[in-house]
């Protein structure tokens, strides 16, 4: 049986391995997301107010199975790592100034060279 991807995000995710392979992985159902706490008023600039949305948890993110990996965004990895998440099967693609990431003509990626995973 081969690995099972799921991505989850809202936008197809391509994959260009070491071989320059391109794989494109297609959003899968509903994305995973980081829901929204609380939202608190931090003050005021250019005459309105200024909020800010303090993370809640992870929803939309089945449980982990065994040989499939789910393709998140990098926030809601990110969201994942501050909740002290160790998952495995979770990355996100690597979009830093250090990962590698195609770029087209208008700067926007148009694939990834490595994924983002959590300790």
């Amino acid at each position: 049986m081969s690995p099972k991807v799921f991505n989850l995000t809202p936008h197809p995710i391509v994959v260009l391995d070491a071989q320059g392979f391109e794989t494109t992985y297609l959003p899968v159902g509903t994305p995973a997301r980081v829901d929204v706490a609380n939202s608190v008023e931090i003050g005021g600039r250019l005459g309105v107010s200024v909020w800010v949305d303090l993370p809640g948890e992870v929803v939309g993110l089945p449980e982990p199975e065994a040989d499939t990996t789910i393709i998140v965004s990098g926030f809601v990895l990110a969201a994942l790592a501050s909740e002290g998440s160790t998952r495995k099967d979770v990355v996100a693609p690597g979009t830093g100034p250090n990962d590698g990431a195609i770029r087209n003509e208008k700067g926007h990626i148009v694939a990834v060279t490595r994924l983002k995973g959590l300790k």
